[in-house]
């Protein structure tokens, strides 16, 4: 009986110890994953706010540069943009900035209006960009206007120092080339020789 006494002592005073540990508000501020997630859960005020915190701080303003070709359809021009973006989406914000076309004179458009991104996906040091089938099926251009957008592409994602070359697809798809003059069957390094 003084034994089981005992052992209900101890268990009583661990329970104690263990309640007197918790603090379900996160009132205390400790650092750790379950109390976030325990505040989260609450449906409180202070959990929703964390969140939407967390959401903000997340998305940031960046400065990058997307490369469009000079009137003379020759050099590319780098022109300097703000993206609002996490860093899991930049690459893509910075493609569809690209795909906006340019603002000021000097600067042709390359790439077809009725082309749409699809998606922008980084493995190691590649950036595999995928696009809708009318970057082939509205291209209109040669020889240079296939390199001016290849360059404005594989310029403006190899801008970002984690990305040294690009591959550029169709529908998923790698193609050989866009209008037969380049070939694009495999990753692309930077051209740097075509920037102004």
């Amino acid at each position: 009986m003084k034994r089981l006494r005992v052992i209900l002592l101890a268990v009583l005073a661990l329970t104690l110890l263990v309640t007197a540990g918790c603090d379900p508000n996160n009132e205390k501020g400790t650092p750790g994953g379950t109390s976030a997630a325990v505040s989260g859960n609450s449906g409180t005020s202070a959990g929703s706010a964390a969140s939407s915190s967390g959401t903000q701080t997340a998305s940031k303003k960046m400065n990058i540069k997307v490369y469009y070709p000079d009137e003379q359809g020759m050099k590319l021009i780098a022109v300097k943009r703000t993206i609002k973006s996490d860093d899991a989406g930049k690459y893509a914000e910075a493609m569809k900035s690209l795909l906006q076309g340019p603002k000021d004179k000097g600067q042709i458009a390359v790439i077809p209006k009725q082309a749409k991104l699809r998606s922008v996906k980084v493995k190691d040091d590649v950036a595999y960009v995928d696009f809708s089938q009318d970057l082939v099926k509205q291209f209109t251009g040669g020889s240079t206007g296939e390199e001016m957008l290849v360059g404005s592409v594989v310029n403006t994602l190899t801008d970002f120092p984690e990305i040294k070359k690009v591959q550029i697809l169709v529908e998923g798809k790698k193609i050989e080339t866009l209008a037969g003059h380049m070939d694009l069957s495999a990753p692309i390094a930077r051209m740097a020789n075509l920037l102004k």
